[in-house]
């Protein structure tokens, strides 16, 4: 079952690389700041340091507490029957159960979540599969979700899952897209009436790229100094004035590298909207190289959470609360996500950066701006939210930002429709996966 399970967990990184990390790439790739060779090698070595730097170094046995493990055990235990009675030569005085048969209703119910754990990988897994031959980029987030769910909907019934939790998590099919919609449509508005629709764009970018340059910088550093400080018994108090210094020294680079850039050389009239996307562009890449890291630390375990816990049952370890990650574990997640991102991460790439709407430079960096920012802003304020869904309606809301027929509707739609099949799907393949294997080990 342990070789089985890490071959599935190998399949399902290389599956996350092979879609999710569009999420990081797609709109560089659109935009031309990055080839999509070059974009695969910063993704690669990006996503692989941060699964095995950063990547969480614990996961949930029960995958986001969305099971009732207490139904769980009372079907496997009917299922199951009585435990064992004491052998006839036992003496009076021997509990209920000797030691031979001690823990008999937890070593069963380790045993289920083993093989739910794996139909689990194997369903999500199958379904990210099937969304990236047609090119539609989904949450893998919602696909291990939804095949927890039909594990344990097949195992223990409808009652065994937690659905008030189930439906926090699906709001985010709303608040992800439309919160990156809005923040992408004011942001590349500002950019597009303060730099591009000026008499001089060349000097407005010269003042607007220092500014963005440090917003990105404190954006960035929050997101690592809070993480770093919450590890070590701080909060968002410390985090804020190391992020703002980091930004302040950011975009103070940003501006001494421009005046000398250009004190160096005059720029033609024809040719000053060609520079200011190419300021822009090399924003857009530092941003999607942070993107790429922030994905390869959080998504790795939905690769490799649902694996640490089989380990963890194997090891007779406890049912409840949280199971270690080995490190070996995180590095078999950064190569399968590499791996897929090196060998089928195309398709979802270009249906992100190229498909929705046009994208240049300035309207990239809006995207993946306002999807970094709004990530972070959720992620504070513990609010479920999906990247990919942000990162969508990020993309949306800057073709919007130039009227509806900048935006193809029919891809919007086919992305929609995919979204809203993600958890049944998975659901019922993690069903179908249950059985195969229940049969079987």
């Amino acid at each position: 079952m342990l070789i089985i399970a890490v071959a599935a967990g190998l399949y399902m990184a290389w599956n996350i690389g092979a879609n999710d990390v569009a999420n990081a790439m797609g709109t560089s790739v659109g935009s031309r700041a990055l080839t999509l060779r070059g974009a695969v090698v910063l993704a690669a070595i990006f996503e692989f340091s941060g699964a095995l730097f950063v990547g969480s170094h614990v996961t949930d046995t029960i995958r986001k507490g969305i099971v009732d493990v207490d139904r769980l055990r009372a079907a496997v235990e009917s299922r199951e029957g009585p435990p064992p009675a004491p052998a006839a030569s036992a003496p009076a005085t021997a509990p209920a159960l000797s030691a031979p048969h001690a823990g008999w209703s937890d070593r069963h119910l380790r045993e289920e979540l083993m093989i739910g754990m794996l139909a689990a990988i194997l369903g999500a897994a199958a379904w990210i599969n099937i969304a990236t031959f047609f090119a539609q980029p989904v949450s893998t987030t919602h696909a291990i979700m939804g095949s927890v769910i039909g594990f344990a909907v097949v195992s223990a019934g409808p009652g065994a899952v937690f659905w008030g939790a189930v439906g926090r998590i699906a709001a985010s099919w709303v608040v992800s897209p439309v919160a990156g919609l809005i923040m992408a449509f004011l942001i590349y508005k500002a950019v597009q009436k303060l730099v591009l629709s000026s008499r001089h764009p060349v000097f407005m970018a010269c003042r607007a790229v220092p500014l963005t340059v440090g917003l990105v910088g404190f954006i960035l550093g929050l997101s690592i100094f809070y993480d770093l400080f919450r590890m070590r018994g701080g909060g968002i108090w410390l985090a804020l004035p190391a992020a703002a210094a980091a930004g302040a020294a950011a975009g103070w680079i940003a501006q001494v590298i421009l005046g000398r850039t250009m004190a160096r050389k005059r720029v033609r009239l024809k040719d000053r909207y060609i520079v200011v996307e190419r300021w822009f562009g090399r924003i857009q890449i530092a941003t999607a190289c942070y993107m790429a890291f922030a994905h390869g630390a959080n998504d790795v375990a939905n690769a490799i959470g649902p694996l640490a816990a089989v380990v963890h049952f194997a090891g007779g370890g406890k049912i409840a609360g949280s199971a270690p990650v080995p490190l070996w574990l995180l590095a078999l997640g950064g190569v399968g996500i590499v791996v897929g991102l090196g060998t089928y991460g195309y398709k979802v790439i270009r249906a992100i950066g190229e498909k929705i709407t046009e994208i240049t430079p300035t309207r990239g960096f809006a995207a993946q701006f306002s999807t970094a920012s709004t990530v972070l802003a959720c992620s504070l304020m513990g609010l479920p939210i999906s990247t990919t869904f942000v990162l969508v309606g990020a993309v949306m809301g800057v073709g919007l930002a130039r009227g509806f027929g900048a935006i193809d509707l029919k891809v919007i739609r086919r992305i929609f429709a995919s979204w809203v099949v993600t958890i049944p799907v998975s659901a019922g393949l993690a069903g179908v996966f249950y059985h195969v294997l229940a049969a079987v080990l």
